[in-house]
C-alpha cells in the first residue's frame, strides 16, 4: 500500500495536466521534430520578457545558478527547470531515508509517485514565484506593487507549468530522451561558445602611447587572437581581472571534458549467460553508475538554499531575534552587489578560478567538502529509488532468463554477487563527480564545473539515444533488442 504521505495527493493528482503516451510509436522523423519544437519554445520563453519588469543594470543574485537551471533574468523562463528538479529531489530525500515507502513493482503506486512529483512541481513554482519576487529579485518597486507583484506572478507559474509540459511531452515518447536534459545541455553550450567567441566589447590594457585602455572582446578566442596582435599573447594567457574569459578557462573547458568523457568509458563487465541457450554476454557496471544525476540534485538543493537565504535576508535582516539568526546563518549578503557574502549560502557558491580560491582557500575548501558529500549522498539515494540498485538488477536478470555462470540462479544471490561492484560504483562515480565538479570551478572552466558534467553526459545521452532510435527505425526487428519500443 502507497504510504500516508503519497495517499495525501492522490485527489491533487486528478487536478494536473498529463500528456498521453502516443498509441502508437512515433517515427524517428517525429519524435526528432517534437524535440526540436519543445526546445524552440523553451529557447522562445528564455526571450519572451515578464510583463511588467524591465531588466536594468542592477546586479543579479541568481546569475551563478543560471546556467544550471537554464534560465534567464527577467523572463517567462525566470524559474527555468528549478521547480521540477526540486520536486524530483524531495521526493527522492524522502524515499531514500525511508520517511515514505512505494512500492515501484506496483504500477498504481508508481503512477500515485509520479502524480505527487508532479503536483509538488507546481507547488514548487508557485514558491519560487512568490519568493523571487519577495526577495528582492525584482526591485522593491514590484514589491511595492501589489497588482504588478500578482501579475508577474501569475505569469512565472503559467510559464511553469508550460515548462513542465515540455519537459512531459519529450519524455512521455514524443520526443527523445529528457526535456530537462536537453535544456541544460542546451544553455551550457550556448554559455560555453558565447564564452569562446563572443563579440561583446571588454576593456583591459592600459595603452601608454594614447593614455586610453585597449578595446578587446569577452570571447576567450577572439580575446587571444587579439592579445597575439598586440605582443601579449603570454601575459593574456591568464587574465583574471579580465571582464570575459581567457585562454587558460577555456583549455580547464576542454580538460575537464576529456576527463568526463574518459570516465564515462569506464566500466566493469560482468559475464552473464542465457538460462536455457547458454548465450554468453556482458552486462556492464560504468564507473560512473549513476552518471550525472547527483549533481543536479546537488545543483537543486543550493539553488535552493540560495533562494532561502536571499529571501529570508531581504525580509529579516536588522529585525533581531530567532529570524534573522536563522537567516545570518544561511547567509549574509551584500547589498551593492546583492550576493551572499557569508553563511551557507556563500559556502554553497563556487569560488569561479584560480584568484578567487587563492583569496579565500577555506571557502573552496568547505564548498569542494560540501559539494562531494552531498553529490556522493545523493549517489547512494538515486541508486535505491530508481530501480538500480543490486536487488533491482537481480531481479531484471532473473526476469530476462538470464544468469551469472558459476552461480545459482536466485535473486538473493545474484544480489550479493552484485553487491561486490555496483554500491562501490554508486559510491565513487558520486564522489569522482563532486570533486571533478569543484575542480572545474576552481579551474574557472566556462559553463562551470557542474553545468559540463551535464552537458558531456547529456550529450553522450543523445548520442546513444540518437543511434539507437535511428536504428530501429531503420531495421523493426532490432526495436525490442535496443529496448526503444
Amino acid at each position: 500500500m502507497a504510504s500516508k504521505f503519497l495517499k495525501l495527493f492522490k485527489y491533487p493528482v486528478r487536478l494536473t495536466f498529463e500528456v498521453d503516451k502516443p498509441e502508437k510509436k512515433p517515427s524517428f522523423n517525429t519524435k526528432l521534430l517534437w524535440t526540436f519544437v519543445a526546445l524552440v519554445l523553451y529557447l522562445i520563453m528564455l526571450k519572451v520578457p515578464v510583463y511588467g519588469y524591465n531588466v536594468g543594470n542592477e546586479p543579479d543574485p541568481f546569475a551563478s545558478l543560471r546556467i544550471i537551471l537554464a534560465s534567464q533574468r527577467g523572463t517567462l523562463a525566470e524559474l527555468g527547470i528549478g521547480p521540477i528538479v526540486t520536486s524530483g529531489m524531495i521526493l527522492q530525500l524522502l524515499v531514500g531515508s525511508r520517511i515514505i515507502s512505494v512500492n515501484f513493482q506496483d504500477s498504481e503506486e508508481r503512477a500515485l509517485y509520479t502524480g505527487t512529483q508532479k503536483v509538488l512541481a507546481v507547488l514548487m513554482t508557485l514558491f519560487e514565484a512568490v519568493a523571487y519576487i519577495s526577495g528582492g529579485a525584482y526591485g522593491d518597486a514590484v514589491i511595492d506593487d501589489p497588482v504588478n507583484k500578482s501579475m508577474i506572478i501569475i505569469q512565472l507559474v503559467i510559464a511553469g507549468l508550460m515548462i513542465m509540459m515540455l519537459d512531459e511531452i519529450v519524455q512521455k515518447g514524443w520526443g527523445l530522451g529528457s526535456g530537462i536534459s536537453l535544456f541544460i545541455a542546451t544553455a551550457v553550450s550556448f554559455t560555453i561558445f558565447d564564452g569562446a567567441f563572443s563579440l561583446d566589447d571588454a576593456y583591459y590594457g592600459y595603452n601608454p602611447d594614447t593614455g586610453s585602455l585597449f578595446q578587446y572582446k569577452q570571447g576567450a578566442i577572439i580575446f587571444f587572437v587579439q592579445s597575439i596582435g598586440r605582443g601579449k599573447a603570454l601575459d593574456n594567457f591568464y587574465a583574471p581581472e579580465f571582464q570575459g574569459n581567457d585562454m587558460f578557462s577555456l583549455l580547464a573547458t576542454v580538460l575537464v571534458f576529456a576527463v568526463v568523457i574518459y570516465a564515462e568509458s569506464m566500466r566493469i563487465e560482468i559475464p552473464v549467460q542465457h538460462s536455457e541457450h547458454r548465450i554468453p554476454a556482458r552486462y556492464p557496471i560504468k564507473f560512473l553508475y549513476v552518471s550525472n544525476i547527483p549533481v543536479i540534485l546537488v545543483s537543486a538543493l543550493f539553488a535552493n538554499i540560495f533562494l532561502i537565504s536571499n529571501l529570508m535576508n531581504g525580509k529579516f535582516d536588522g529585525t533581531g531575534g530567532l529570524w534573522e539568526a536563522v537567516a545570518k546563518m544561511l547567509g549574509q549578503w551584500d547589498p551593492n552587489t546583492n550576493q551572499p557574502i557569508s553563511g551557507l549560502a556563500y559556502y554553497t557558491t563556487p569560488p569561479r578560478g584560480p584568484s578567487q580560491v587563492s583569496a579565500d582557500p577555506f571557502r573552496a575548501f568547505l564548498y569542494f567538502i560540501i559539494m562531494t558529500i552531498a553529490s556522493t549522498g545523493f549517489a547512494m539515494v538515486w541508486v535505491e529509488t530508481a530501480g538500480m540498485s543490486s536487488r533491482d538488477v537481480a531481479k531484471q536478470l532473473i526476469g530476462a532468463d538470464m544468469q551469472i555462470p558459476g552461480f545459482r540462479r536466485h535473486p538473493k544471490i545474484i544480489e550479493r554477487y552484485l553487491n561486490n561492484y555496483i554500491p562501490y560504483a554508486a559510491f565513487l562515480g558520486g564522489m569522482f563527480i563532486g570533486v571533478l565538479a569543484s575542480g572545474a570551478d576552481f579551474l574557472g572552466a566556462v559553463g562551470s564545473g557542474v553545468g559540463i558534467l551535464l552537458t558531456t553526459g547529456i550529450i553522450k545521452q543523445y548520442f546513444e539515444i540518437l543511434t539507437k532510435e535511428r536504428l530501429g527505425d531503420i531495421n523493426p526487428a532490432l526495436a525490442g533488442i535496443l529496448g526503444i519500443v
